[in-house]
């Protein structure tokens, strides 16, 4: 399924009524790719499996559609052409994994669906395996400049004076280009630490003839500000003056936090409105290690229909959650004995 050109907000209500009234989203990259054996102690993190090992990715993309997922996100976030031509590669090189990174899951969500077509179950289930042919979306991951440099500015949103709008739309452009047009259905802004990438965003997608929408993620640690400190409410605004925007929220943030930032991000967007936290721990870049306890799959998911409720219909997971997690957010979404009238 592609959205095109048209009216992206449109096609955005479109999916998700196909969907049910909610759609969800797949979870955490990284660690699923290292309980499957990757070693991603590397700048690159999970873009590094792009090179060294797809197919664990196209496992990953699998495991969180036999979950439920409705939206699977490449393994993009943390993959750049600057950072590829660090490991020594060509720009041509660099701009071919970027694509890969698309095929992948779209590979995934053919054999998927393939599977599906195999088994031809009235309640799609089997073995615990949701297997059911639905609408799946293909979501390019696009990760801040804060990803790229790999020193925990992501989760801050300090660049520094040096850097500019400017700055910005030059680092994104050319890889936001390849990812356009290697065939995802949407781009996927995600944990954009601060209001001035925000706005380079929207601006690429404006200029440079983007021919897909896009969503507009932000991260926050403290349920009232993106991490930079800039208000959020300004943040989304960016977004929902963004005609090829088709959604706004809130990825990588504690589960504690949602409530609140849901409830603002409402008081100005008309744009649909996701959210997929992490499990609530906290990350040291120093360390390079994730820190505390975060919440449980049972605690996690308990939130899910207060998330609903309160305006989100895109939802799922990040960091450190699995796809147990998205597996338990499907089945408190897709419930109808649980779910409110439709759109």
């Amino acid at each position: 399924m592609g959205f095109g050109i048209g009216n992206s907000s449109s096609a955005m209500t479109d999916f998700l009524r196909q969907s049910g009234g909610y759609a969800v989203i797949d979870g955490g990259l990284a660690t699923e790719l290292e309980r499957h054996g990757a070693d991603l102690n590397d700048p690159l993190w999970s873009a590094k499996c792009l090179i060294s090992s797809p197919h664990l990715i196209k496992t990953v993309h699998l495991d969180y559609l036999e979950a439920g997922a409705d939206i699977i996100i490449t393994a993009s976030y943390q993959a750049t052409i600057q950072g590829f031509e660090s490991k020594g590669m060509s720009r041509d090189e660099g701009e071919a994994l970027l694509k890969r990174s698309v095929e992948i899951a779209c590979e995934a969500r053919d054999t998927y669906y393939e599977r599906c077509a195999e088994h031809h179950l009235s309640e799609g289930i089997k073995n615990d395996k949701i297997l059911k042919k639905r609408p799946i979306l293909v979501a390019a991951s696009v990760g801040s400049y804060g990803a790229y440099l790999a020193d925990g500015s992501e989760y801050d949103g300090n660049y520094g004076d040096a850097v500019t709008l400017s700055t910005l739309k030059e680092f994104h452009r050319r890889r936001v280009q390849v990812l356009a047009e290697a065939g995802p259905d949407l781009i996927a802004f995600e944990t954009i630490p601060n209001k001035l990438e925000a706005q380079a965003f929207a601006e690429l997608l404006e200029e440079d003839g983007i021919n897909i929408p896009a969503w507009f993620a932000f991260n926050s640690k403290d349920g009232v500000n993106v991490v930079s400190g800039d208000s959020v409410i300004e943040c989304a605004s960016i977004a929902e003056s963004c005609e090829k925007a088709i959604a706004v929220g809130i990825n990588c943030t504690p589960p504690r936090f949602i409530r609140g930032l849901i409830l603002s991000i409402q008081k100005v967007t008309t744009k649909p409105i996701l959210i997929y936290p992490n499990s609530g721990e906290t990350y040291d870049p120093d360390r390079k290690q994730w820190q505390s306890t975060g919440v449980s799959d049972e605690d996690f998911v308990s939130y899910v229909s207060k998330w609903r409720e309160y305006g989100a219909s895109l939802i799922g997971g990040c960091c450190r959650t699995t796809p147990n997690t998205i597996k338990a957010i499907y089945k408190t979404l897709k419930s109808p004995a649980d779910s409110p009238s439709q759109l």
